[in-house]
């Protein structure tokens, strides 16, 4: 049996604020200048999805500790920088959420600060105040199932009634491995063949979502 659906969780970056090109473009020129040339599109591969200890982890194995440190130093400086200078909601995401009338909530791997951060240049942040949830609150990062599972927990919802929309494909499989349905959007860097998989609705435009889910 098909369990209605009772919670929509929403990953941040690439799903509610168009902060993915900035942090791939960023990681990309840090990177490249510290001793690992990596192009947008690895950055993409790689990064795009995990979380910040994530990164770091293959940073470190790649440059070591010193240099992993300098690089996540200038990256949140040339991130915030670029962020205040023009960080746009996803498109279509404020009609999405203004016709999605299920509970919401929103899982990331960002920090707390950095959300506070994107959501709030974007006035996304008092849309989800007390229902927002990090990484670095749970043991795994994404792909792991850890994230998603606190999330419905804390939002007291079994998680075969949430479904997950996301846009990478350590987060699609993140959701399936903590039993929950996926939306994967494909509007963004992500491909769209990155996103497919079992449980998974992939489609490319936010306006969508809300019609999706009455369908379910």
């Amino acid at each position: 049996m098909i369990e209605p659906v009772e919670l929509v969780i929403f990953d941040c970056d690439g799903v509610l604020v168009d902060s993915e090109p900035i942090a791939v473009r960023v990681h990309s020129g840090v990177l490249s200048e510290l001793g690992w040339p990596l192009s947008e599109a690895e950055v993409t591969e790689r990064f795009v999805g995990r979380s910040t200890k994530s990164i770091n982890e293959l940073i470190e194995a790649r440059l070591g500790p010193a240099l992993t440190a300098e690089a996540e130093r200038r990256f949140l400086r040339l991130h915030q920088e670029a962020v205040d200078a023009g960080l746009t909601a996803v498109d279509g995401i404020v009609e999405a959420l203004d016709a999605i009338t299920l509970p919401t909530c929103v899982a990331s791997s960002g920090s707390h600060d950095k959300m506070r951060h994107t959501l709030g240049h974007t006035g996304l942040h008092r849309r989800f105040e007390g229902r927002i949830f990090s990484a670095t609150q749970v043991a795994h990062g994404k792909p792991a199932p850890d994230l998603f599972l606190y999330a419905a927990r804390e939002m007291g919802v079994e998680p075969a009634r949430c479904v997950v929309v996301e846009d990478s494909r350590y987060g699609v499989q993140a959701a399936r491995a903590a039993g929950m349905r996926a939306f994967g959007y494909a509007g963004g860097l992500t491909p769209a063949q990155w996103l497919e998989g079992p449980g998974t609705i992939v489609f490319d435009d936010m306006r969508k979502l809300p019609d999706l889910l009455d369908r379910l």
